[in-house]
């Protein structure tokens, strides 16, 4: 029996075929280093969720037009544009099991191939003469970069608490996915209630994605997700696990939790605003971390909070009649807490 994944990508193969060349078409005209740069982050390992939400949601509202594949490239661009921003803000060695960009083609290059992502999607965009979908990804960028703006500013912040976190990844992670969902009905024209059910679908959703994420990187084959275990935390990146830990834990535990945190991430500003790390991770340090955040439930915590989101963005969908692409929607939701990279 084909697991979860072989049903989804069997049912979508010739979507993602025809979006991985509208991905491909749409940066052919432009100068090589473009190109080299934004296939390099785009082709080595991406799931390709956010453009197949859009198209499956225009499809969901009847979209019978030809621009639906040219359009979803926008939010695998934008995707790609704050993926290239942010393993340089945040020092990034690897990304998807490969060395990452900057530190192949420089960060001048890396930041400005990031810059051309974001304005190629405005572009696409704006060819379909909708003002809200233009404004909907407007917005939607500000909000990711003001994001990233609030997990910098709260770095190794131990205060940090579940409503900062889920902040956080609802500007980062989720407004993206509710974008996407979004754009596909206004792209059919739908009635308002069915783009603000496909919104909510969406904003569920990538809360999620990013819950499951954030848990992967604790609980994860590194061989499989391509990274080092403990990332997150090695960069100063509080997220759920931890943060549930911390709540309940017994005052000499949430000390022990505390210390190793500051010393896993101790980071000074230089005068220009770089941040050095003064001490790597050691891989004890976060083994006892794992240990407690496992002794006070923090992995069960953050995959039913998961499941509670999934739960909800399905909820969203039962104002549509059953199709296949309502169908797929629901099983993309569960395939976002299954999935092992």
């Amino acid at each position: 029996m084909k697991d979860l994944k072989e049903q989804i990508l069997e049912s979508v193969r010739q979507d993602l075929v025809e979006i991985e060349v509208a991905l491909t078409d749409n940066l052919k005209p432009y100068l090589p280093l473009v190109s080299h740069v934004a296939k390099y982050i785009m082709f080595s390992g991406g799931k390709r969720i956010r453009p197949l939400l859009m198209v499956l949601s225009a499809r969901l509202c009847g979209y019978r037009g030809n621009y639906d594949k040219t359009l979803s490239v926008v939010f695998e661009y934008l995707h790609a544009a704050t993926l290239l921003h942010d393993d340089l803000v945040d020092g990034a060695d690897m990304r998807r099991g490969n060395p990452v960009a900057h530190s192949i083609w420089g960060n001048p290059a890396t930041v400005l191939v990031g810059d051309f992502l974001l304005a190629r999607s405005i572009a696409i965009a704006a060819r379909t003469n909708s003002v809200p979908i233009i404004d909907i990804l407007a917005h939607t960028t500000a909000q990711m970069s003001e994001g990233e703006i609030h997990q910098l500013l709260h770095r190794g912040d131990i205060a940090v608490d579940e409503k900062d976190y889920t902040e956080v990844i609802t500007r980062k992670t989720a407004y993206l996915i509710q974008a996407a969902c979004q754009v596909g009905a206004l792209l059919a024209e739908a009635p308002v209630e069915q783009v603000q059910v496909l919104a909510g679908y969406g904003y569920h959703l990538g809360i999620a994605f990013q819950i499951a994420d954030d848990l992967l990187d604790y609980t994860a084959d590194t061989r499989v997700i391509g990274k080092t275990t403990g990332t997150d935390l090695r960069e100063g990146k509080l997220t759920l696990p931890v943060i549930y830990a911390l709540d309940c834990a017994t005052r000499e535990d949430r000390r022990r939790l505390e210390t190793i945190i500051r010393d896993m991430v101790a980071v000074t500003p230089t005068p220009n605003g770089e941040l050095l790390r003064d001490v790597d991770a050691k891989d004890a340090d976060f083994e006892t971390v794992l240990g407690l955040i496992k002794k006070y439930g923090g992995i069960a915590y953050t995959r039913d909070r998961a499941q509670e989101h999934i739960e909800q963005a399905k909820k969203c969908l039962e104002i549509f009649d059953a199709s296949q692409a309502r169908t797929l929607l629901e099983q993309l939701a569960d395939y976002v807490v299954v999935r092992k990279m």
